[in-house]
């Protein structure tokens, strides 16, 4: 016999605040990031898809300080994604990962809403989790992103580029001479097209992409670096390659060590 809902639940993206493994740092009110709905839904929901157990489990806890849970958090029910939805990322549709991400939605068959969650921001963008969302549309359920910080958009309406015509090209080469190559090409695609290139980097490896960015772009163009989005010591800085040679306090101003955003365009 099925143990398959006729109705199927939904799978809700909740997005995270952007404060995570900022342990310096104060971390920041829910309700200040999150609106009542994304909070209240949180709430809610027992059933969760995660890019890491444990972050979920201590937003959940913060999820906690606001209201009560529908399930006390040991009673929550937390599956990870696979690991090689980690290492190789889940965006490009491979038969085992796409099994996998049917299997992990087995409990929204059986009629449960589940929340799909990643360590910071919104799943699915610039981390795991596509593949679950590709997945729940295949199996007919309703899929409803919710409303949070995405450090991407923050950073890109903050930058003064171009907002109608922009890509995420995720991370450069951390080899030099391959990394100011890839620079370079991203550089010749935004001054041809005017679209906007948007990176990230590990934090450890953010001041090297910065000299590199110096080093590798000609004067004329626009260099935007967002850092620390949503914490106190949050920067946004936007200048000309030439400008940012010119003025030392513009990269001094920047918490290097925190989550950046690094965006070229101009």
């Amino acid at each position: 016999m099925s143990t398959h809902s006729q109705n199927p639940g939904t799978l809700f993206l909740v997005p995270t605040p952007l404060d995570f493994g900022m342990d310096a740092a104060p971390a920041t009110p829910l309700d200040q990031w999150l609106p009542g709905e994304t909070l209240a839904t949180a709430r809610r929901l027992t059933y969760w898809i995660s890019e890491n157990a444990k972050s979920t489990r201590a937003f959940l806890k913060r999820v906690e300080s606001v209201g009560n849970l529908a399930a006390p958090l040991q009673a929550q029910h937390i599956a990870a994604l696979p690991r090689a939805a980690h290492k190789r990322g889940d965006h490009t549709p491979e038969a085992e990962l796409e099994a996998q991400a049917r299997a992990l939605l087995i409990p929204a068959l059986q009629g449960h809403d589940i929340g799909l969650v990643s360590e910071a921001g919104m799943p699915a963008i610039a981390d795991p989790g596509s593949s679950i969302v590709r997945a729940a549309h295949a199996l007919g359920m309703r899929v409803v992103p919710l409303t949070g910080p995405i450090s991407l958009m923050l950073a890109l309406a903050a930058s003064g580029l171009n907002g109608q015509s922009f890509a995420f090209v995720g991370y450069v080469p951390q080899e030099a001479s391959e990394r100011a190559r890839r620079l370079r090409e991203l550089e010749a695609l935004a001054l041809k097209s005017g679209q906007t290139q948007i990176l990230i980097e590990t934090p450890y490896r953010n001041s090297a992409l910065l000299q590199s960015l110096f080093q590798t772009l000609q004067p004329g163009t626009r260099l935007a670096v967002s850092a620390a989005l949503s914490l106190t010591q949050q920067v946004s800085r936007s200048a000309l390659i030439s400008e940012w040679r010119r003025h030392r306090a513009l990269p001094d101003s920047l918490p290097l060590q925190a989550p950046c955003v690094f965006l070229l365009g101009r």
